[in-house]
This record gives structure tokens, sequence and C-alpha cells, in this order.
């Protein structure tokens, strides 16, 4: 991607070292490479990522390839947000990619970055691995329309600062008929984390009654209509590879955080599980008086004279995807949540 240029493959010395230490990769035109006969790139690669949006799909270009995203069944409107991943996890800052033809692969070694290098062995181990055979020879000009060279690509939406690694692997060869197998190409794996990074679910809307103002000492119910709570789903794909992977987030259970130590909660963990009709909680009836609620809380001291309590309410989601070729698995659960400020107060009395 030569938005990224400058950063492609790190430090010239941190290169030196990469091609003198680095194992020999697979390759893609090697035996034992699955062979998926994609539709081959209908056009040469392009010099920067741009996207573009069509109804209920978003496709970003980048390289040789467009990744499309179908959100035709993913949450929408205000109401909604991308999940929090429960543990330390985020979308891959990087990928490998077809980026170049052999003319644009040397071009870019022989007139653009070799030039900057004074360490002659440096330059001596690019032309030993790309043009002297070793295990490329004569950059695959040989091989020009029969695929592309494979090279760094930064995920357009990383916001943090890139890594070094990133840019540990040089570049590779795959002809179009071959998808690469190496960890850090481009795959349904890598797929599902790009739409797992576009999932979009609703604000839990919780159901209290008592509505409204709440009351010390009086149990509070709270429900999640099933109807509010639906998995949500996007899939991510690269037509001209032939792969894609379909990331889905389905509820798991509704923790709620009265906003104040002096409550109680139901159940005591806070954590109020999916019923089998997908629903969570139940709603409260006359009959049910000040019994228990299977989910819901008690406030121990009124709000008087202090600002109101911030109830928050979170929805966990579990995050698995399927993938093309049979694969798939699971990603970190995800949550997301809402703060509603809650006034209680004292009475004697309470009338529903």
């Amino acid at each position: 991607m030569r938005a990224v240029t400058k950063h492609r493959f790190g430090i010239v010395a941190a290169a030196a070292a990469i091609v003198v230490l680095a194992p020999a990769a697979a390759y893609a035109d090697e035996p034992g490479n699955n062979d998926v006969h994609p539709t081959p790139p209908p056009s040469p690669p392009q010099t920067s990522a741009s996207g573009r949006a069509d109804g209920n799909t978003i496709s970003a270009q980048v390289g040789a390839v467009t990744i499309v995203y179908d959100q035709s069944k993913n949450g929408k409107g205000r109401s909604t947000g991308p999940v929090t991943p429960v543990t330390n996890w985020t979308p891959p800052e990087c990928w490998m990619a077809p980026t170049d033809t052999p003319a644009q692969f040397r071009d870019y070694w022989t007139k653009q970055f070799l030039p900057e290098v004074s360490d002659q062995s440096t330059v001596k181990l690019i032309y030993d691995r790309f043009q002297n055979g070793h295990p490329y020879k004569n950059w695959n000009l040989d091989k020009t329309g029969q695929g592309y060279w494979w090279t760094p690509v930064v995920n357009p939406d990383y916001k943090g600062i890139v890594d070094e690694g990133c840019f540990s692997d040089l570049g590779f060869w795959a002809d179009t008929k071959h998808l690469p197998t190496q960890p850090d190409a481009l795959s349904p794996h890598i797929l599902s984390a790009l739409a797992y990074a576009q999932l979009r679910v609703p604000t839990p809307s919780v159901n209290l009654s008592p509505s409204g103002k709440q009351t010390v000492n009086l149990n509070t119910w709270a429900w999640l209509d099933k109807t509010t709570i639906k998995p949500v789903s996007v899939t991510a794909s690269v037509p001209t590879l032939g792969i894609s992977a379909t990331t889905t987030a389905t509820p798991v259970d509704l923790h709620i955080d009265p906003g104040t130590p002096d409550a109680t909660v139901y159940p005591a963990s806070g954590n109020c599980p999916i019923n089998p009709d997908g629903s969570i909680g139940t709603p409260y009836t006359s009959a049910d008086g000040n019994n228990t609620p299977p989910c819901g809380l008690t406030y121990l001291h009124a709000t008087t004279g202090r600002s109101p309590y911030p109830f928050k309410a979170t929805l966990t989601w579990k995050i698995s995807w399927t993938g093309s070729g049979g694969t798939g698995g699971n990603l970190p659960n995800g949550t997301f949540g809402a703060i509603t400020p809650v006034t209680v107060q004292e009475i004697q009395t309470v009338v529903r």
C-alpha cells in the first residue's frame, strides 16, 4: 500500500537483519499450498487505499484487492455502537496482500528504497533475494500477468502506532491460482477480525418496574424484551481471492450495575442470563408483590441531596465466525452498555 511506503519495511538495518535471519518462507507457487482458483484481479494494484458505500455494502480497495463488507444484518441507527472486547484484543494492525506487479515491485526496490541505502551489504542481500535466485529470479518479471507480489498492508482503520513487526516480511510471490498459506497473509481468519471491528450492536433498552423514580427498599424488576436483543453479523469478503468470513455477535447475558454500593442486585453477580426464548429477566406483574426478581435490584439509600445514581446496563455478546474453506471459530466476547440516571426516593407507602 503506497500510503505507507516510507515505513513499508522498517529501518534499513532491520531489513538487512530480516533477510539474513528469517527462515525461507513457504511460497504459494511451491507444492503443498491451497489451490483455490480465484478470479484474477481485474486491474493493476492501486497506489493507496480507497473505499465506497452502497446501501448495506461498504468496500475498501487496498493494493490489488477490494475488501467488501456486507452489513445487511448488522445493527443500525444512532442507538448502536461497537462492542468492547473483554480481553486485550484488537483487530490486526496489518496483513500481507497482493499489491505489486513484478515491474512495480522491482521499481520500488531499485528506484525508491535501495538508492537511499548506504549499506552495500543490504543492497546485495535484496538483490540476491529478489533478482539473483535466492529464492527469486529477476523480480519474477517472467511471471507478469500470472500473479502478484504480496507485501505488508497497514489496516487503514488501525488507530495506534503500527509495530515494526508489521514490516518484517519483505514480500513474497503468489500466483493468482493459489492462496498463500503464510499466517500473516490475507485470509478468512483476518477477515473475521476486520468484520468484528465493523459490528454494531444495539444499546440495551432495559425495562424497569417501577419505572421512573425508584424507592428505597422496594425491589426493582429489570428485563429486556427478546425483540430488542437479536444477533447481528457482518460478512467481509475478497471476491478476487475467493475468501470470506461472517462474524456474528449473539447476546448471552445482561450485567446490571446500580451505580452505588448502597444497593442489592439480583442475582448477586449482577449477571442476568438470557432466557430460552431470547429475553432476559422477567416483566413485573402485580402478583409478584415485593418478591425477589430474577433480574433486578434494590436501592438501600435515597438520592436526596445528591446526584442520581448512574445505573448501567451492559450486554455481553458472544462473537463467533465462519469462513470460506470450512474455517471458523470464536473471537473474544464483547460488551456494550448504557448509563441511565436513576433517582431514588424514600416514602412510607408505595403503589405501583
